[in-house]
């Protein structure tokens, strides 16, 4: 098994455990497909859900950009529903993660097809 396929293996188990879903095995691998080599950095491949600057990025690149939503206030109240669904205490936030619960949430995943 190669280090992404242990990074999604670990992305699932937190789906199950923390977010209590079940996780869309193939969705989930294209999304942190789309990650790029960013899954293999420890920083970025958190999402630091304190800092408003990380949340604005997570917006602007992913949600606006990759998955060519409008800019609206919607879309920084979908980034917090998702961090709070994964628990706000918890430490890391996998950005994978975080970027499948957002695609899922905003029904997306054609952008995966």
């Amino acid at each position: 098994m190669g280090r992404r396929d242990e990074l999604i293996a670990k992305y699932a188990e937190d789906l199950k455990n923390k977010c209590g879903m079940e996780p869309d095995m193939d969705l989930l691998t294209k999304v942190t497909i789309g990650c790029g080599p960013a899954i293999y950095d420890a920083d970025a491949s958190t999402v630091a859900s304190s800092q408003e600057s990380e949340l604005e990025t997570v917006k602007d690149n992913f949600l606006v950009k990759k998955l060519g939503l409008a800019d609206g206030p919607e879309l920084m109240d979908a980034i917090g529903k998702v961090i709070e669904t994964y628990g706000q205490s918890e430490r890391n936030k996998y950005r994978a993660v975080v970027y499948y619960m957002l695609t899922k949430h905003f029904g997306k995943e054609s952008v995966y097809g």
